[in-house]
């Protein structure tokens, strides 16, 4: 098994650098011909949302189809993502503190705050 880092899966999809992206979708196709996983970390992905955001200007939904791509185990984040207001590293720390037990995420943002799993540190209980 092999792990990418971010700027692989950069030209891999954009494909702006000639001689990297070439390399980088030779690698991944030779894996994906073998069966072979591509470890993906979590925080890859939080920078890989951040990067076609802010730096290629992608729209979401052409993000989320990416995403969709890469972990289609963790389908949940991704349609939150997708549907969300929220940045892809709100939905990925959502979805890790509930399955570590978590009953809510305390947040100042209020754009989260309309999911029920995110909540002004005021307002929740004592």
């Amino acid at each position: 098994m092999i792990a990418v880092d971010t700027n692989v899966l950069v030209r891999y999809i954009v494909e702006d650098d000639p001689q990297q992206s070439s390399a980088a979708a030779a690698m991944i196709e030779r894996a994906v011909e073998r069966d072979e996983t591509i470890f993906v970390p979590q925080i890859v992905l939080c920078e890989l949302v951040s990067v076609l955001s802010f730096a290629y200007r992608f729209k979401r939904e052409a993000i989320a189809g990416f995403l969709h791509q890469l972990r289609r185990g963790a389908q949940l984040v991704v349609e939150t993502y997708a549907a969300g207001r929220g940045d892809f590293a709100d939905y990925l720390i959502a979805e890790r503190s509930m399955a570590n037990g978590c009953s809510v995420i305390a947040t100042f943002d209020r754009t989260l705050q309309a999911d029920a799993r995110f909540a002004a540190p005021q307002h929740i209980a004592k």
